[in-house]
């Protein structure tokens, strides 16, 4: 059984770069296609998943902001480390899935 430190360790810096770098380049291609079908869509739908779209990428930049302080995989709710786990599916997450539950 895993010791609650191998449970919470930390992605290793050059993992959570690669898993947010592949986060922007897909939300880029995400933005990219939104634009390549705005012209015959609803424009009101396209809009609204252009700005969702926009949100995530700002999540991703401050990630990379964080990344190079101490704060990247602390939850900003508790201060607890953010489950690796957690990270690889969301490499841009603020909290933990206890303190996103209670923000929402």
């Amino acid at each position: 059984m895993p010791s609650e430190t191998a449970r919470h360790a930390r992605l290793t810096e050059q993992d959570a770069r690669r898993r947010l770098e592949h986060e922007r380049t897909a939300r880029q291609e995400q933005l990219r296609a939104l634009a390549e079908a705005g012209a015959g869509a609803d424009g009101n739908l396209v809009a609204a998943q252009e700005e969702a779209v926009r949100r995530v990428l700002a999540e991703v930049d401050a990630a990379f902001e964080r990344l190079g302080t101490a704060a990247y995989g602390v939850c900003e709710g508790c201060g607890a480390l953010i489950p690796p786990e957690r990270l690889e599916i969301l490499p841009y997450a603020r909290c933990c899935v206890g303190c996103r539950a209670r923000t929402q």
